[in-house]
């Protein structure tokens, strides 16, 4: 038996961090998803932040090209670089643009791509989350977070959960203060953080 076990975090490099501690903890990078926002440009294929593949020497991410065209974000995953070789751009509705692989993304990207509403509540839900969390989750997502999920036997699930909580945010905390600015769940059908409005959430929330 299995268990999917998912975490927030404030940004991209808190996730990557935990996405290495899994593989380093003998995770399988098949087994492991990332979703981060990329509202504020940080990842490109021109700035190649992070290795990306190019298996037909075009010198373009095929995962992005594989999004434009519909096909699956997890096509293009492979090799033994670990999840984070894989990385590729989407757009999820209400979030706006993120960097993403694994598994829980190709089920994203179908939904994206046929105008699902709702779907990374829908993802995250399915994959284990309670909708409190997901709303939550999806959220964070949209002001600059990053989420990683992971598929792991139950039997290690208490030791892998405590290797992804090293650098994730405390959801309740992070839900109790969202709700107190007025908010009330995620809407995929308000706009996307704008770069600013990201650079100022983390400010709330990232220790100097």
């Amino acid at each position: 038996m299995t268990a999917t076990i998912s975490r927030l975090y404030n940004t991209y490099a808190d996730a990557r961090e935990a996405v290495r501690n899994l593989e380093t903890a003998g995770v399988a990078h098949g087994d492991i998803n990332i979703i981060a926002s990329n509202a504020d440009n940080w990842y490109s294929t021109d700035r190649k932040t992070e290795p990306f593949p190019d298996r037909d020497l075009d010198g373009k991410d095929d995962r992005a090209e594989a999004a434009g065209a519909g096909a699956g974000v997890g096509a293009a995953v492979g090799g033994t670089a670990g999840l984070l070789a894989g990385l590729g751009l989407m757009a999820i509705p209400g979030v706006g643009p993120v960097v993403a692989a694994g598994w829980l993304a190709s089920t994203l990207l179908g939904a994206a791509a046929g105008g699902v509403a709702g779907s990374l509540v829908g993802a995250l839900t399915q994959a284990g989350v309670s909708k409190e969390d997901a709303d939550v989750y999806a959220e964070g997502l949209r002001r600059g977070g990053a989420v990683v999920s992971a598929r792991v036997p139950d039997g290690d699930a208490d030791r892998l959960q405590a290797v992804m909580d090293r650098t994730a945010v405390n959801v309740r905390e992070r839900g109790t203060a969202y709700r107190q600015s007025g908010w009330r769940s995620f809407n995929p059908s308000e706009s996307p953080y704008t770069a600013d409005q990201v650079r100022r959430e983390r400010d709330l929330y990232i220790r100097r």
